[in-house]
């Protein structure tokens, strides 16, 4: 997709006026920085972030037993939550692999809303719209909200400043209103700090985000963009569609098997994932942090006592650790543990790095 052809958000002119830089993500023009992606990691670790991700696919699923049917083909079992609560689940294909990581809101037995990743929301809506049964509508509503994160450890006080509810449980939702403008606040992220996923309507993105800009900067935070959006992620061992998870690469392999209802007695991929789960998955993604410096990069190979042994799906420069840092996905047979020493190739230059189980920093999202 051309710079031409990339879609814009509805605060696009904000970000200009901010001055942030831009890069395409998703077929998106996403802010990726507007201070310097470190200053604004650290202000979400320290103080509070404030994200646009209105980028973010959304969907509906009505109709008559839209939560049961939501149920059969989603990984994660529904009936463990109830309205005013969401939950992080996958599209799966028959094979195991991964369509989508997204997040499901139950509004109610036969309302489910559904937030997956920008580029596989219309693949997201496609299946289901094939396999849902007459009286079902799943319909793509990826402009009729915006989404904001707000997050870190002052997130409450933003939200207190609005008057939005803060006191939620993790990953509860309440419907509620600022100025008069709907909002729907979901107690989540993509952090690993405490947060907020913010959800009013398109056309009120621009006032709900500068009211909630003005609160994040009265405590002491930032805009934040989608660098900073990817090294707190990092930190926080999440994997990203494309890169941790992908159609060849399963739940099971990327650590998200805590995500699959295993006692359902259906969704879709259950009969591979359960028979890869019985055998235990060929490989299994690590932490890998450098002992010496150097970049990590996605697609480098990973070694150990000079063999092969598997690739880097995400690398970055930990701001909070000041070291390299990469997510890979390792194989089971090598029998790595953490504390385990591998080396990667960076360009040709051997790193020495050690395997860590992720997260690579304490998580704070309960």
């Amino acid at each position: 997709m051309s710079d031409e052809q990339l879609l814009q958000g509805p605060i696009h002119s904000v970000h200009v006026e901010l001055g942030a830089t831009f890069a395409p993500f998703g077929g998106w023009e996403m802010p990726v920085s507007y201070a310097g992606t470190v200053a604004e990691h650290t202000a979400v670790r320290e103080t509070v972030g404030l994200f646009d991700v209105s980028h973010l696919g959304k969907a509906l699923v009505a109709g008559a037993g839209a939560a049961e049917f939501v149920n059969a083909t989603l990984t994660a079992d529904l009936g463990r939550i109830g309205p005013g609560q969401a939950q992080y689940t996958l599209c799966c294909t028959e094979t195991g692999g991964v369509v989508d990581d997204l997040i499901a809101y139950y509004v109610g037995a036969d309302e489910v809303f559904l937030v997956p990743n920008a580029a596989n929301t219309a693949d997201v809506v496609a299946r289901l719209q094939a396999a849902a049964p007459a009286g079902l509508a799943i319909t793509d509503q990826h402009r009729a909200y915006a989404v904001f994160a707000v997050q870190g450890p002052r997130s409450a006080d933003v939200l207190a400043a609005l008057g939005l509810p803060s006191d939620i449980e993790y990953m509860g939702f309440v419907d509620a209103e600022w100025d008069g403008r709907p909002v729907r606040v979901c107690r989540s992220g993509y952090t690993g700090e405490r947060g907020y996923e913010l959800l009013p309507r398109w056309e009120d993105g621009e006032p709900v985000f500068r009211a909630l800009l003005d609160a994040v900067r009265a405590h002491g935070g930032q805009a934040a963009g989608l660098g900073a959006r990817d090294t707190l992620r990092t930190e926080a061992g999440y994997p990203l569609h494309g890169h941790e998870l992908s159609l060849d690469i399963s739940p099971l392999q990327a650590r998200c098997g805590w995500a699959v209802g295993w006692s359902k007695p259906q969704f879709w991929g259950r009969e591979a994932l359960t028979a890869e789960k019985a055998a235990g998955p060929a490989r299994r993604m690590w932490g890998i942090k450098a002992l010496d410096r150097g970049v990590l990069r996605q697609g480098q190979t990973v070694s150990k006592d000079g063999a092969a042994i598997g690739e880097t799906t995400s690398g970055t420069f930990s701001p909070s650790l000041k070291v390299g840092i990469a997510l890979a996905l390792l194989d089971t047979a090598a029998g790595v543990a953490a504390g385990d020493e591998v080396t990667v190739d960076v360009r040709g230059r051997t790193l020495r790095c050690e395997v860590v189980t992720p997260p690579f920093v304490p998580v704070h999202t309960k």
